[in-house]
């Protein structure tokens, strides 16, 4: 049997679905042993890979730069699954919403607020522009799992990725799929 082929991507968000699949700990080694972890934020790879067998999504899509690359990443992937409850619900990084636009946002946060040099802060190619709205990765792609919590506990984590190398479908039931 081939060797699961995984990836992780982090959009919008704190990072805390990836630091939960760090506190999966000595058992990152057993899975270094049954598959190949061929792109994620822990690793300094610029392109996304062809042929993925399975992605962990974090992060809501918030910006424009998360928009063009969740569609790469959906091409490029067989199996796409939201990870966490960004990238499930837009949670924490969708609080912006209510206030109609991002611009609201950034006036608060670069013209109002700052002591020195208010400004906001345009630099095309370095500073992707934000989305009007954030939105969960469902909204802009087709996703074929959701791994809930904020973050998804190792545990859950753990039963989902061993589903997926013994060569499973990915269903969560019970417990597993309970938000906190």
């Amino acid at each position: 049997m081939a060797r699961l082929k995984l990836a992780t991507v982090w959009l919008g968000g704190c990072s805390g679905c990836h630091m939960s699949f760090l506190d999966l700990d000595e058992w990152l080694i057993d899975l270094a042993q049954l598959a190949d972890i061929v792109f994620t934020p822990i690793m300094d790879r610029k392109v996304y890979p062809e042929n993925v067998d399975a992605v962990l999504v974090e992060g809501a899509i918030a910006n424009e730069d998360h928009f063009e690359f969740i569609q790469d990443v959906r091409e490029r992937s067989k199996l796409l699954i939201s990870f966490g409850d960004c990238a499930v619900t837009g949670n924490v990084t969708a609080f912006r919403n209510p206030l109609g636009s991002a611009l609201p946002v950034l006036e608060r946060s670069y013209l109002e607020l700052p002591d020195l040099d208010p400004h906001l802060p345009v630099e095309p190619g370095i500073v992707p522009r934000l989305l009007e709205r954030v939105v969960p990765v469902h909204a802009v792609v087709k996703v074929d799992a959701y791994l809930p919590g904020c973050p998804p506990p190792p545990d859950r984590i753990r039963l989902a990725l061993e589903t997926l190398v013994a060569g499973k479908p990915l269903e969560l039931h019970g417990k597993d799929i309970k938000f906190g």
